[in-house]
């Protein structure tokens, strides 16, 4: 039977519920029911929505509900199941809150030019002799601006394949480049969904998150230049880059100048000052919105009649700008807070099936038993890492891969009192960017079929994406940068 009373406490000050009535087969038919729903999503339904674009979120419904019928068996009241539901939805609230500004801030920097700048300026670094290591350079700067890996593939990736191909560079070697570094954009992103959904997870903030990353994640990337920079010594590349259309439609549909970049640097300086995110990201929402009537007016005026209408538009709902090249049409789009809608919902669902399982005391019976092989600091952090790989095998869905091992591994973390930093930091490191190198999972088959490069020509080339859960292993083994809670 278990404490109802233990349920009134914060979740996040209080351990794993334990059920000594529920045991470990138990606790994993929610799990085991929810991988096979997952696993019945992929490969038997097509386009992978079985109930429409938020299948995943129903799925873990679902899972939560076969997870309550396991714990009514086992004793357990319907009313302290609610509770941690309900104590577990107010834990993220903050965090979608930023996801909700992330959106926005995307959509400014948009019709505001910051993000086509920085595609503009980027492409410039091109150059046919360090073709490898600046297409890393060139993803990394394109997905830190936009957040997003499969937009900079289906954009600039695209482009760079076509390139590196006419300068005779085989296209492995160019998409692993490209995925390098787009996932390292994505993971280093404040507008990146998954850099938001880790420290959710974990229980540590956003710019926390990102700062900790750093430490394993900039090695990795520096590791992964140095080794394209050697590819590109060793290769005959012939012909010419011409990134000239592209630059002529992006500055023949912008204002582009140097001037926008001032508002990217007004919120890295407030990162670096520790300002609290919500401050930080409305800041640039509020700059980039008074950067676009400056800059953009013609672009304000060609998304509505009013440029404050088209400002706000940009901020709420979709917003498409047209220019003269395709490839750049899909890049230069943004949802604006409605594109966030599917990443909270997917956050909420989690914490309903996260929160029913806390109160059935599965996630303590689950977190005992792999904390027994795990009985020290590095077998937890290879416990996490291999968490992630397998759920990234088995669901076939990054988001998945963060979530659940996040909620499993939480208290686990705070147990051997360790920052939540460590466990947000590790579930990027091995759940973010390893779902490319999987080909059933939708992040690999999205890759692959928007560079046309099959999984098993990049992924030895993806060399970002397989190094970062070994560095993070590493700095386990190691014990470099392993924050400690009274140490903080």
């Amino acid at each position: 039977m278990q404490d109802n009373n233990l349920s009134d406490i914060d979740i996040n000050d209080q351990r794993i519920v334990e059920n000594k009535e529920l045991n470990l087969i138990e606790a994993l038919i929610p799990v085991v029911c929810l991988m096979a729903l997952l696993a019945y999503n992929i490969f038997f339904v097509d386009d992978q929505e079985w109930f429409g674009v938020y299948t995943n979120q129903i799925i873990l419904l679902i899972g939560g509900g076969i997870a309550a019928i396991v714990g009514i068996f086992n004793k357990v009241s319907f009313n302290l199941m609610v509770k941690e539901i309900w104590e577990n939805l107010k834990s993220v609230f903050v965090p979608i809150l930023i996801l909700f500004l992330v959106g926005a801030l995307a959509g400014t920097w948009l019709v505001s030019g910051i993000i086509p700048a920085m595609v503009y300026y980027g492409l410039q670094v091109l150059s046919p002799e360090i073709f490898l290591p600046a297409s890393v350079v060139i993803a990394a700067i394109i997905s830190i601006a936009t957040g997003s890996s499969w937009t900079t593939s289906a954009t600039v990736g695209i482009a760079l394949i076509g390139i590196g191909s006419a300068l005779g560079i085989p296209t492995g070697m160019i998409a692993g480049a490209v995925i390098s570094g787009a996932y390292f954009g994505d993971k280093m992103s404040p507008l990146s969904d998954t850099t938001n959904l880790a420290p959710a997870m974990a229980g540590t903030d956003l710019f926390t998150h990102i700062r900790y990353m750093s430490f394993t994640t900039v090695p990795t990337v520096l590791v992964t230049i140095i080794i394209f920079s050697i590819l590109s010594a060793t290769i005959d590349t012939t012909g010419n880059a011409d990134i000239s259309n592209l630059l002529t439609s992006i500055n023949n549909t912008f204002n582009i100048t140097p001037l926008l970049f001032i508002v990217p640097a007004v919120v890295i300086a407030l990162i670096l000052m520790k300002t609290k995110p919500l401050i930080a990201l409305l800041t640039g929402v509020v700059l980039a919105a008074i950067f676009a009537f400056i800059f953009q007016p013609e672009i304000l005026t060609s998304l509505s009649d009013s440029k404050f209408a088209a400002i706000f538009n940009s901020i709420l709902t979709d917003t498409q700008i047209a220019t003269n090249n395709e490839k750049l049409n899909e890049l230069f789009s943004s949802g604006g807070m409605n594109g966030m809608i599917w990443t909270i919902l997917l956050i909420c669902c989690a914490m309903v099936f996260g929160g029913i399982m806390d109160a059935i005391g599965a996630l303590a019976r689950i977190t005992n038993e792999l904390l027994k092989i795990a009985t020290t600091v590095f077998g937890l952090f290879a416990s996490t890492v291999f968490s992630c790989l397998g759920l990234n095998a088995i669901a076939s869905d990054q988001y998945l891969a963060i979530v659940i091992p996040g909620k499993m591994f939480k208290k686990a973390y705070q147990d051997k009192n360790l920052a939540p930093e460590n466990l947000s930091r590790t579930l990027e490191d091995s759940g973010t960017v390893t779902s490319v190198l999987i080909p059933w999972n939708t992040c690999g088959a999205y890759q692959s079929g928007v560079l046309g490069v099959g999984v098993a020509e990049y992924f030895a080339y993806a060399i970002f994406n397989w190094l970062s859960p070994v560095t993070t292993l590493i700095f386990a083994a190691l014990s470099i940068k392993i924050r400690q809670i009274s140490n903080k």
